[in-house]
């Protein structure tokens, strides 16, 4: 695209030259005129595709802007998410916590629990004892008829009774402690198992959120390139768009320039040949003794030097050809000095001059050098000196630097025999030329 529009910016230049170059009676015609004004209207019709490029583009926004709102809102969606799994994942650490603390308590009471078991049991053996020593039984019977009155007998059966429930009382708590102690240690340890399940449950649908989000983040990061993409795509066909309008203001005036020019030279001729006519009239009417010559044709200014003159001094860095895997359709002159004038390599009319997303600070220029149309180009420019109008080959036209798609200062310069188009067909070596 940027070298579409770098093409699009000298666009049917032919024609211009004759600004700084007079044409030959012969070369003086209608159909020149015809011509520019196809060429005219070609870019007008250029320029419509391009707006109706940039409508498509703007539109392709639209849609990549869409995208991106419904991506946002889905990632605000798994945001929430995330933050209530996060909620309740510091929830069940304080209920794991909590239930840590109510382990340690009934590991405290389980201790009492086995330390009064323990006691139970070395009582229960006391008693298994007894009951060996005396036969395996407690002679109970004996133990009342040893009464010496009745109220002694009434006193040894109730000491009986009392005997024999105790000793059952501290057989059914002591099953009862058992029961007890396996239910809580039963009922704790499947809390906690319960527990640590759903933190973990909770922590891998994080991670399963998480990992949405970024995908989101990704497909997002993509979305918002395309549309910086798009962004700048219809930037460059909005500046196309303008070069071809100052292409089509600079080819009018081309156009009425030629028209005028053409009279002028009609209206010369006629002169000329009014001229001869009353010559040939005086020559006859004395006799034809003597004849006026024909004016003689004022000769062209020898050209000094080359066609074209060197931009910029320095050395030649780069050459045209096949460079990166792409074709470089001129030269590049490098110079590390400050302030390193740029001049316009022949006498000429400026098409454009502005900044370039791709070539920097750049200058077009139109001539027309021995009936021929030529196209200069002067890019990456620290700063431009002309905005338009004639220039004269040799004026200073700009300051060497690195602007635009660059690597260190240096002039990129190309010439073109003819128009340039995107796919530099015209472009030709400079270095022959100067």
């Amino acid at each position: 695209m940027k070298k579409q529009i770098l093409s699009l910016a000298v666009v049917s230049t032919l024609s211009l030259g004759s600004l700084v170059s007079p044409l030959s009676v012969d070369q003086v015609t209608a159909a020149s005129i015809s011509e520019m004004q196809k060429e005219k209207n070609e870019l007008k019709n250029k320029r419509s595709d391009i707006n109706a490029e940039i409508n498509e583009k703007n539109s392709k926004i639209g849609e990549l802007q869409d995208e991106q709102q419904r991506l946002n809102d889905q990632i605000k969606k798994l945001d929430f998410a995330v933050s209530d799994a996060e909620q309740k994942i510091e929830a069940k650490n304080k209920e794991i916590v909590q239930t840590t603390e109510e382990i340690e308590e009934l590991k405290v009471e389980i201790a009492v629990l086995m330390e009064r078991i323990e006691k139970r049991n070395e009582m229960l053996k006391d008693k298994a004892r007894s009951f060996q020593e005396n036969g395996g039984t407690v002679n109970y019977i004996d133990v009342l008829l040893g009464a010496n009155s009745f109220s002694d007998f009434v006193d040894r059966v109730s000491a009986v009774t009392t005997i024999v429930n105790a000793d059952k009382d501290i057989l059914e708590q002591h099953r009862q402690d058992k029961l007890d102690l396996e239910t809580k240690q039963q009922q704790v340890e499947a809390k906690l198992t319960s527990l640590q399940d759903m933190k973990k449950d909770l922590e891998a649908l994080k991670v399963e959120l998480n990992s949405q989000i970024k995908e989101k983040n990704k497909l997002m990061s993509t979305l918002k390139h395309e549309e910086e993409q798009m962004h700048a795509e219809a930037m460059e066909m909005k500046e196309a768009a303008e070069v071809l309008r100052a292409q089509e203001s600079a080819m009018a005036q081309a156009i009425a320039l030629e028209k005028k020019r053409q009279a002028e030279e009609k209206a010369r001729q006629a002169e000329l040949a009014r001229q001869r006519a009353e010559a040939a009239a005086k020559a006859k009417s004395s006799g034809g003794g003597s004849s006026t010559p024909d004016p003689e044709p004022v000769a062209s200014a020898p050209s000094s030097g080359g066609m074209i003159i060197m931009p910029a001094s320095g050395r030649l860095t780069s050459g045209i050809g096949q460079r990166w895997g792409s074709f470089h359709a001129g030269v590049d002159i490098a110079n590390r000095g400050s302030n390193v004038p740029i001049y316009a390599a022949a006498d000429g009319f400026v098409i454009k001059s502005y900044y370039s997303s791709s070539y920097g600070n750049t200058i077009f220029v139109a001539h027309s050098i021995n009936g021929q149309t030529w196209t200069t180009v002067y890019a990456h420019m620290s700063s431009r000196l002309v905005s338009g109008g004639f220039v004269s080959r040799g004026q200073q036209i700009g300051v060497m630097g690195n602007t635009g798609q660059s690597y260190g200062q240096h002039l990129h310069f190309e010439l073109h025999k003819g128009s340039w188009n995107q796919n530099k067909t015209n472009a030709v070596n400079p270095a022959a030329y100067w």
